[in-house]
C-alpha cells in the first residue's frame, strides 16, 4: 500500500492514477473527499493533525508527502508526520521539497523545508527528496483573464525560468517510491528550457487556436494582486525570483532525464493538455 497526499492537486491526481495503473494499492489522502480512480482508497485526513492520520497510513509501507502552506506556518510540526509513518510501520518516504532549499536558503519557509529533509534522512527510514523549481500549473493563474478578456497579465514577461509540467514530478515521485534505485536520491525537477511568461502566453495561444494578448505588470500591481491569496513576505519573495533569477534558478536540470530515460516535457505539452481550462 502507498498513501499518497495532497491526492487531488496536480502532483497528487497524476500520480495517483500512475502508481493505481501501476498494479499498486493506493490510498489518496486528501483533506475533503474527492473522487479518485477506480480501486483507490481515499481517507480524509489534515496534515496539521498527524495524529489523525492513522486510518490514512494504515498498511501503507511508502508516503509520498506533500505539504500544504499552512504547514510551512510558524508553530507548525511536518516533522511529526514523519514519526507518525514510521510509528504506522511507512518504511519509505518520498518527499516534495523545492528548489529554494538550495538557491534561495534563507528564507523562513526554507529554512523549515531544509530542516524537514535534515528529519527525514535521519528518522531511519528509507527516502528520496523532489526539489522542483516552478510550476507550468502557475498558468492557471490567468486562467479567468484568458477565459474573460484573452489576456496574459504578468510582470517581468522577457524573464524566464526552466518551468516544470506537474506530470513530470509525480512521474518521478512514482518511480522513487517503487524502484530501489532511487532511494537516498535528491534530484532537483526542472523542465527542459527557460521560457519567459509572454512565451507561456504564446504557447497558450497556440492551444486554444486564438489570440491571447500579453500585458506587463509592473512589480507594485503584481504584489497587489498576489496578496490577496498570499501574505505579502511571500509575494516579494516569488517577485525577486521572477524577476532577477539566479544562475541556479536558470540551470535545466538533467535529473528528469535520469529518473524516466526521457526529457521533461515542454510547456506548450502542459497547455495542450489543460487547454479545457482556458476556453
Amino acid at each position: 500500500m502507498i498513501a499518497v497526499t495532497g491526492a487531488t492537486g496536480n502532483i497528487g491526481r497524476p500520480l495517483t492514477q500512475a502508481l493505481a495503473e501501476a498494479g499498486q494499492q493506493v490510498t489518496a489522502v486528501s483533506r475533503h473527499t474527492a473522487a479518485v480512480p477506480n480501486g483507490v482508497r481515499h481517507v480524509a485526513a489534515d496534515l496539521a493533525e498527524p495524529a489523525g492520520l492513522k486510518p490514512a497510513l494504515a498498511g501503507a509501507k511508502a508516503l509520498f508527502l506533500l505539504l500544504s502552506g499552512d504547514l510551512h506556518a510558524t508553530g507548525a510540526s511536518p516533522a511529526d508526520i514523519i514519526g507518525e509513518a514510521a510509528v504506522s510501520g511507512v518504511r519509505r518516504v518520498v518527499l516534495l521539497s523545492t528548489l529554494g532549499v538550495v538557491t534561495r536558503p534563507f528564507g523562513p519557509t526554507r529554512i523549515a523545508m531544509r530542516a524537514l529533509e535534515d528529519t527525514l534522512r535521519e528518522s531511519g527510514l528509507e527516502w528520496a527528496v523532489l526539489r522542483p523549481g516552478g510550476f507550468a500549473s502557475n498558468a492557471l493563474w490567468w486562467a479567468e483573464s484568458v477565459r474573460a478578456q484573452q489576456v496574459v497579465a504578468a510582470p517581468f514577461g522577457d524573464v524566464g525560468v526552466p518551468i516544470i509540467d506537474p506530470a513530470d514530478i509525480a512521474a518521478v515521485a512514482a518511480a522513487c517510491l517503487l524502484d530501489d534505485r532511487h532511494t537516498g536520491g535528491v534530484y532537483e525537477l526542472t523542465g527542459p528550457e527557460v521560457i519567459t511568461p509572454r512565451q507561456q502566453a504564446e504557447a497558450i495561444a497556440a492551444a486554444l487556436g486564438s489570440p491571447v494578448r500579453f500585458h506587463e505588470l509592473t512589480r507594485d500591481e503584481a504584489k497587489a494582486a498576489m496578496t490577496q491569496s498570499m501574505p505579502a513576505e511571500l509575494a516579494d519573495d516569488t517577485l525577486d525570483i521572477l524577476g532577477s533569477p539566479s544562475p541556479a534558478e536558470l540551470r535545466v536540470s538533467p535529473d528528469v532525464q535520469r529518473v524516466l530515460g526521457r526529457a521533461p516535457r515542454p510547456f506548450a505539452d502542459w497547455a495542450a493538455r489543460n487547454v479545457a481550462a482556458f476556453r
